[in-house]
């Protein structure tokens, strides 16, 4: 059936005032799809046309009046892991309205569909688990991968999030409980960056995990079987890569996500050249923190190659050889060196960046001395979820009496000092890259991303921070304005990669901002009447 939906001059600025909606289905499968399904917002002509007429309570309700409900009762829960199960629930039954309620409360409702709260959800994804969202591959459909692909109902992807579940977060190997991180990824790709969710797919590979736990839970999910690691397992990340741009286009944007270091730094050299492909945990980790680092410098009005950046951790607790990218800033330790305190002492750094995923290492006498040392100190405890930061926001501005620049992987809520000071934390989110690139990359049809691409989206990000958000402390924007610091992003992102030769998607946009502007995902409801109208003056009755 045809439907006609308004639209306005802004978001489609060459096109005519309306566009068309189409659905086959009628009945109750129209409600039982998120995509479809408008709760009590359907009118009442719809609901006799659609034959759901009696299925519903006879009000008809604006979707305003379904949020304020949704917001209600979300308002009414303290515990984080129950707000997660209700909105995946809003996200189960009512697509638009779940993005209308998450986009008007982004800032609060991004730690609980992202992190910390969805690292809590990956650990008890067994036991909270209500309907399969996205496509689980195993190590056992190796040779079959394609027609897995052709099982997913959407055919016009462009966007595929994908882990093997081995790191998630700081909370180590989940095994195919990690499915719940591509899905929160992607609900930030529509959120952030208003891109339409059906062409996004979130993907996990199940090869087994090395979690002891999890092999003994009844309720565990995934294969009963320890991680392989032989060449199948490589053989099989080769084949998935080659069925989803057989399938897709050989532009479809593939993000690993929570790979195992050893594995995400070598498939990220592996791939980039032949695939549209990126890492998330290295280089959107790498371009957030570079964007505090440039707001960083805004602040002190010291050069960012003038200061001593000691790192700590590697996002994952192991040994590791590292590669080229890597060499030219890790040093053997001096033979005095054998806590982070004594490297602090010994090397002094002016910035201290955290990424080990094991908690409370940047210790109090730590943060002590990088006040000493600097003026100004840079404190980043990048670590996920929230447990797993190096320090707290609290203990960072007041060991430091308010002078450090803090910035932190997760939220912490703003600190109040004795003297009444107020300084609110930055949050290094990848959330503030990856939305924005992702964008730009599927509309300009890149096929191969650049690191200068991430680089270029940390320069945006540092430019939207205003002096004003500067002096309160923060690195980073408020995440309250994400949508457009993200859509900003893009158009940067659209007009480098065309300047520079990366984009083929043709012609080339002249008005790119509004090329973007114009494409964003919007969470007003379909409408499903017939597209009816009069032909005038005409006759039916044969000539005389």
């Amino acid at each position: 059936m045809l439907s006609r939906l308004k639209t306005t001059l802004s978001l489609r600025p060459c096109v005519s005032l309306y566009r068309w909606a189409h659905t086959k289905e009628k009945g109750k499968p129209l409600m039982l799809n998120p995509r479809t399904n408008k709760g009590m917002a359907f009118s009442l002509s719809e609901r006799q046309v659609l034959g759901i007429h009696g299925l519903l309570p006879p009000k008809v309700e604006t979707q305003d009046l379904q949020a304020m409900r949704f917001q209600n009762n979300l308002k009414k829960m303290t515990d984080p892991l129950q707000k997660y199960i209700y909105l995946m629930g809003i996200q189960e039954r009512n697509e638009r309205l779940f993005y209308r309620v998450l986009m008007e409360d982004i800032e609060e409702l991004m730690p609980i569909v992202y992190t910390p709260t969805v690292g809590l959800a990956c650990t008890h994804y067994g036991h909270i688990f209500r309907r399969p969202k996205g496509l689980f591959i195993s190590i056992l459909d190796k040779g079959h991968i394609r027609s897995i692909l052709d099982n997913w109902p959407e055919t016009n992807v462009s966007a595929v999030v994908v882990t093997d579940g081995e790191r998630i977060l700081g909370l180590g190997d989940l095994g195919v409980y990690g499915m719940g991180i591509p899905v929160g990824k992607l609900c930030l790709y529509t959120a952030c960056a208003g891109i339409r969710p059906e062409k996004c797919l979130p993907v996990v590979i199940d090869v087994g995990t090395n979690n002891e736990t999890l092999l003994k839970d009844p309720l565990y999910m995934g294969l009963y079987q320890e991680r392989d690691r032989s060449q199948a397992y490589d053989d099989l990340i080769d084949e998935f890569m080659e069925a989803v741009v057989e399938k897709y286009g050989q532009d479809t944007l593939i993000q690993f996500e929570d790979f195992g270091n050893h594995n995400a730094f070598r498939f990220l050299r592996k791939y980039r050249e032949k695939y549209c492909t990126f890492n998330d945990d290295i280089q959107g980790t790498a371009a957030v923190a570079l964007a505090g680092l440039l707001a960083a410098q805004r602040a002190i009005g010291k050069p960012i190659t003038e200061h001593r950046v000691l790192f700590l951790g590697a996002g994952e607790g192991r040994s590791q050889e590292t590669d080229s990218n890597q060499e030219a800033f890790v040093h053997d330790s001096p033979g005095t060196v054998q806590t982070f305190l004594d490297a602090v002492n010994t090397l002094k750094p002016t910035a201290i960046i955290g990424v080990s995923g094991a908690g409370r290492l940047f210790t109090h006498d730590v943060i002590k001395t990088m006040g000493t040392l600097n003026e100004r100190p840079v404190i980043f405890a990048l670590s996920n979820p929230t447990n797993k930061a190096e320090c707290t926001a609290e203990d960072a501005y007041t060991l430091t009496d308010g002078r450090c620049l803090f910035a932190s992987g997760s939220p912490f809520g703003p600190v109040t000092l004795n003297d009444g000071r107020v300084y609110t934390p930055g949050q290094g989110n990848n959330a503030y890259i990856f939305p924005g690139v992702a964008l730009a990359v599927v509309l300009s049809g890149v096929r191969h991303i650049s690191d200068t691409v991430f680089l270029e989206a940390a320069k945006t990000l540092a430019e939207q921070l205003t002096d004003k958000e500067l002096k309160e402390g923060r690195l980073y924007p408020p995440l309250s304005n994400i949508r457009e610091v993200s859509l900003q992003m893009a158009v940067k992102v659209v007009e480098f990669v065309y300047a520079n030769g990366m984009a083929f998607r043709y012609p080339e946009p002249m008005d790119k901002e509004g090329f973007v502007r114009a494409t964003v995902w919007d969470t007003e409801y379909d409408s499903f009447e017939p597209d009816t109208y009069d032909w005038p003056g005409v006759n039916f009755s044969p000539k005389k």
